[in-house]
């Protein structure tokens, strides 16, 4: 019974997030702060009551330290960035050039990482298509592909993938073991997004094509540095550092600095006219700041009721467990939650036919649109489109459309692949 009320400040979290800016938004907007921090000390109580007053603040420390600001510290980056350059013209904002520019951010998202490609090309992808009425199904479909699915191929893709090179999985086994299952999600979205873009295109009129211009060249040289930096993370270990009772590894330290400086130039040397064609703000990270911290202080019982839930081995069943949890949790803790109940040795676990790695894996990254927190980009792009315009659908009315349309798909990848 104690487990399940440690687990209650992560629900009134999503509960809070899920229905009150649809039912109360100038409440949930101005109180928004008061509520997730409310959460955070009812989960502080809660855990002193089970624990005692300084081993719940020392785990609330650890997470914030060791978690959430480096998390928080390199979305920052990645936001300032990618809202600092700017590419305009080109052939996005018909049917065919949004399908290519998809399919460009889809290839990327594996380079450089689901939220860096994310946060580079959902502007160009909105300001193409600025003069259209109806353009929701190009950002539901940049969530699916961009901030989702395309970061299944390399460990930079998407951070549970990373977790498992961290583990000594190997940096190819996602594009050898996941390009199957990848293609069988990305190709149909892909289909069905464009003959959509087709119909709406068709009731619309046609803008003149402009010549491809990219400025803010600066970000660029800054996001290939910082990519190079997440990579580096990966392989270089320099030993631990704490911070009073906290431990943080180096790398992440380092990676934080680094995702600082990044910012701090981006922000001094970006020129205005480019922030403003990208119709840049603060405003949105400061709730995304807000709600993922009271996510990371609150996660942590839940995680524990997963990682007791024991469940058989069996590929199918862990493809959907892991996928369930992925949509409405953290990815990557919930894929090394998974991994450790395999048994933690990345070398047996990845030998041919490594059917369940291949389930966790592909549960943990391709779930991850189906609600607004099973990713970090799913947010990100949704505040970037609500801002340009974009009557973007509240959290259930977006559940129910990703429902709809992956649900089919992933129950042709359990029974194909799993």
């Amino acid at each position: 019974m104690l487990d399940w009320m440690r687990a209650a400040p992560f629900a009134l979290v999503l509960a809070s997030f899920a229905v009150l800016p649809g039912l109360a938004p100038r409440f949930w907007h101005r109180r928004m702060a008061l509520l997730s921090f409310g959460y955070v000390g009812l989960g502080l109580v809660i855990e002193t009551y089970a624990s005692g007053f300084a081993p719940a603040v020392a785990a609330l420390w650890q997470v914030t330290v060791a978690q959430f600001m480096p998390f928080i510290f390199l979305l920052l980056a990645l936001y300032a960035l990618g809202g600092g350059i700017m590419i305009a013209g080109g052939p996005w904002g018909r049917p065919a050039g949004n399908l290519l520019l998809l399919i460009i951010g889809t290839v990327l998202a594996s380079v450089m990482g689901t939220i860096g490609a994310s946060l580079l090309l959902i502007h160009p992808l909105l300001a193409a298509n600025g003069h259209r009425y109806e353009k929701r199904h190009l950002v539901l479909a940049f969530i699916i592909l961009v901030g989702n699915a395309g970061g299944a191929l390399s460990p930079l893709g998407d951070p549970p993938l990373l977790v498992g090179f961290l583990k000594g999985v190997p940096f190819f086994w996602p594009f050898l073991n996941l390009w199957a299952p990848f293609l069988l999600l990305a190709v149909p979205v892909l289909a069905l997004v464009y003959g959509l873009d087709v119909y709406y295109a068709q009731r619309e009129a046609r803008q003149a094509r402009r010549p491809l211009r990219v400025r803010g060249y600066l970000n660029v040289i800054l996001l290939l540095l910082l990519t190079l930096g997440i990579l580096i993370e990966g392989v270089w270990h320099p030993g631990d550092v704490h911070a009073f009772s906290a431990v943080m590894p180096g790398e992440q330290l380092a990676l934080a600095m680094l995702a600082a400086v990044c910012v701090a130039l981006s922000e001094g040397f970006t020129a205005r006219s480019v922030r403003a064609h990208n119709r840049f703000a603060w405003a949105p990270m400061k709730e995304i700041i807000i709600l993922f911290f009271a996510i990371y202080a609150t996660i942590g019982p839940v995680f524990l009721l997963l990682a007791n839930a024991h469940l058989a081995k069996d590929p199918v069943l862990w493809f959907w467990a892991s996928g369930v949890a992925s949509a409405i949790l953290d990815a990557a803790p919930t894929y090394l939650i998974f991994f450790q109940a395999a048994g933690g040795h990345a070398a047996a676990l990845a030998a041919p036919p490594a059917t369940l790695l291949g389930a966790l894996a592909a549960g943990s990254v391709f779930f991850g649109p189906v609600t607004y927190l099973g990713n970090a980009p799913n947010l990100m792009i949704r505040e970037i489109a609500a801002r340009r315009g974009v009557r973007m659908p509240g959290f259930f009315v977006y559940a129910g459309i990703m429902i709809v349309v992956l649900v089919p798909v992933y129950l042709v990848m359990g029974w194909v692949f799993y």
